[in-house]
């Protein structure tokens, strides 16, 4: 399908839990409403054929011990010593209580993509929630996950039996550029061009990024993918969204994600930018002789006998 400059899609959203919002690019968010002051807001509900929707299931990472530290002093969010943060044992309760969940609701099953920020405590994140049961010696596979990896104290986690897994460095966090970034999958080129000396990523060029990964995401073959990733990536790309739908809905997409949350959301190509072919739309084929929708034959009958 190719690169594109600019993004021309709706996100329509679910969720588990959330709390605060902001602003928008091009959306198109239509739900049925509960009260006429509703249906005042959003006139009428949207269409869309299937195969111009992906389904995205949006995790932002569980709890890391730069949240604990950060709590206590903001100014440690920019410690270069927890610049890569691990989980806290919190978290990993936190891990385990989404990993039921998508378990027991079946999503697990549905996922074909797991798509990851390549820092410690978002890769702890995705594997332990999407990842495969605990690894056992002689399984001639490698683990997702080795044992007590990043003083987890967690057994190694197994890559059976569960999605593929990417690390995508353009959603990563705010970028500090303390340090290089872990290269694991450039999206333009082999190059660490996000890291740069000494200076904070903008929250406008964090936005602008998350754009880039929305487009790099549209061309992408899978239809329902999960994306583990960071709470300041996850709200200024999110914000892009949003203006044109009511506030309630609004609010579902663009306000701070808790630790360890999951919303799942619709991204839907409006602009006619996709090719993919529909895969379950058929043409309804008969046997021989007309097959007329009833008033267009109608309309013939008519035209037939006044012609005679």
């Amino acid at each position: 399908m190719g690169y594109r400059n600019r993004i021309c899609r709706g996100i329509a959203s679910s969720s588990i839990p959330s709390s605060n919002p902001q602003k928008p690019i091009q959306l198109h968010i239509c739900r049925p409403s509960a009260s006429l002051s509703d249906m005042d807001v959003i006139s009428s509900p949207g269409l869309y054929p299937l195969h111009r929707c992906k389904t995205l299931h949006l995790v932002r990472h569980a709890q890391g011990v730069h949240n604990v530290e950060g709590d206590k002093d903001f100014s440690n969010y920019l410690s270069e010593e927890l610049f890569d943060a691990h989980l806290t044992p919190l978290g990993w309760q936190q891990v385990d209580n989404l990993r039921k969940h998508v378990h027991e609701t079946g999503l697990s099953k549905k996922i074909e993509l797991v798509i990851v920020s390549p820092l410690l405590r978002t890769l702890q994140t995705a594997v332990g929630v999407f990842g495969g049961e605990g690894y056992k010696d002689g399984i001639n596979v490698p683990p997702l996950m080795v044992e007590n990896a990043g003083e987890s104290n967690r057994p190694a986690i197994s890559s059976l039996d569960c999605p593929p897994f990417v690390a995508v460095e353009l959603c990563r966090e705010h970028l500090y550029r303390l340090i290089g970034g872990v290269l694991v999958l450039q999206i333009d080129s082999d190059e660490d061009n996000l890291w740069e000396a000494n200076y904070r990523e903008k929250d406008e060029e964090l936005a602008t990024r998350g754009k880039k990964f929305l487009n790099w995401l549209w061309t992408r073959e899978e239809r329902e993918i999960a994306v583990v990733t960071h709470s300041g990536f996850l709200y200024h790309t999110l914000s892009l969204f949003g203006n044109d739908c009511h506030p309630s809905v609004k609010s579902e997409i663009c306000t701070h994600f808790a630790n360890c949350e999951l919303r799942s959301m619709v991204i839907v190509d409006r602009c006619m930018l996709g090719s993919d072919p529909a895969t379950t739309n058929y043409p309804g084929k008969n046997p021989s002789g007309l097959d007329l929708p009833s008033d267009v034959a109608d309309e013939k009958l008519s035209n037939d006998k006044e012609g005679k």
